[in-house]
């Protein structure tokens, strides 16, 4: 029998497959803890929510009001996009920006 070199490149690969697969076969499939930012919810109580809802106008019109009136409310998704972009152009820390979103949001 004749070993040619794609004969020898294909044993290559499959070896090099096998190998892995038993190597991560048994690695624990890690999973990275989602942020508050990537869609976890936080249970607020009414009393907690009402106080966010009240600092985060607050800090909408002394951060973001100097230049905006508050716009129509648009969904959560579209106005985290536009509080990420204006967070770095206006220097807003990262408790206002989640303030504001609730405001914005609720």
């Amino acid at each position: 029998m004749k070993v040619t070199f794609y004969t020898t490149m294909y044993a290559l690969l499959f070896w090099t497959l096998a190998f892995a697969s038993y190597v991560f076969a048994g690695a624990p499939a890690s999973k990275p803890a989602p942020s508050k930012e990537e869609g976890t919810v936080a249970v607020v109580h009414t009393t907690d929510a009402d106080t966010m809802r009240v600092e985060g106008e607050q800090r909408f019109h002394a951060n973001c009001g100097r230049c905006h009136a508050a716009p129509q409310k648009f969904p959560p998704r579209m106005m985290k996009t536009v509080l990420r972009h204006m967070r770095v152009r206006a220097t807003i820390t990262d408790e206002d920006m989640r303030l504001v979103l609730f405001y914005m949001t609720q």
